[in-house]
């Protein structure tokens, strides 16, 4: 659980600097550069994910069961997860579905998360998902009061929406498939 939690706590600091002190963000990046301030922010998000990846699945050999979700669980998961991934996409392609959704990356980690904490009784699932799916709500109320930076994305097309919808119910369909049981060892049916 030690290594779950600092590689949450390393992945989610840099991430919530935004949230905490946007000021101190900007001096950073103009005394560091831009490229050192980015390629610093990566490694540090890059090692809490690598140790995330890795305490979680530490925790997955000796589990501490917090509840046991009923079956119909797993189906109000799926759906959920339907969302998901267009939503993932759509962040990047702007369209009707990224302006309906305002912050679509945030309102798919927080879909991500709850999903999974319906169909994930242990301690480090509660610990891993529920801490995703504070930091988005945390990030997206801070959202309210900061200045909006302007982030590279795909150009504005008609086209857009439709392949946010079709791309990410594709992944859905891979991942539900195959993917999650090659990625996490878990098959979903």
């Amino acid at each position: 659980m030690a290594y779950l939690t600092l590689g949450l706590i390393l992945f989610f600091a840099v991430h919530s600097i935004s949230i905490v002190n946007e000021q101190w963000r900007d001096q950073m990046a103009a005394k560091l550069g831009i490229v050192r301030w980015k390629g610093l922010y990566t490694l540090i998000a890059l090692l809490g994910f690598a140790l995330i990846c890795w305490g979680y699945g530490l925790t997955r050999e000796d589990p501490v069961i917090l509840y046991n979700p009923p079956t119909w669980t797993r189906h109000v998961a799926l759906f959920l997860m339907l969302f998901v991934f267009p939503l993932f996409l759509a962040a990047n392609l702007p369209g009707r579905i990224k302006t309906a959704a305002k912050h679509p990356l945030l309102a798919a980690t927080k879909l991500w998360a709850m999903a999974h904490l319906l169909v994930n009784g242990t301690l480090a699932d509660v610990t891993l998902f529920g801490a995703f799916l504070l930091w988005a709500v945390a990030d997206r109320i801070s959202m309210k009061r900061r200045t909006p930076r302007p982030l590279p994305m795909a150009p504005a097309t008609r086209f857009n929406d439709a392949l946010a919808l079709v791309g990410g119910l594709l992944i859905y369909g891979g991942f539900v498939v195959w993917g999650h049981r090659a990625l996490i060892g878990v098959s979903l049916f």
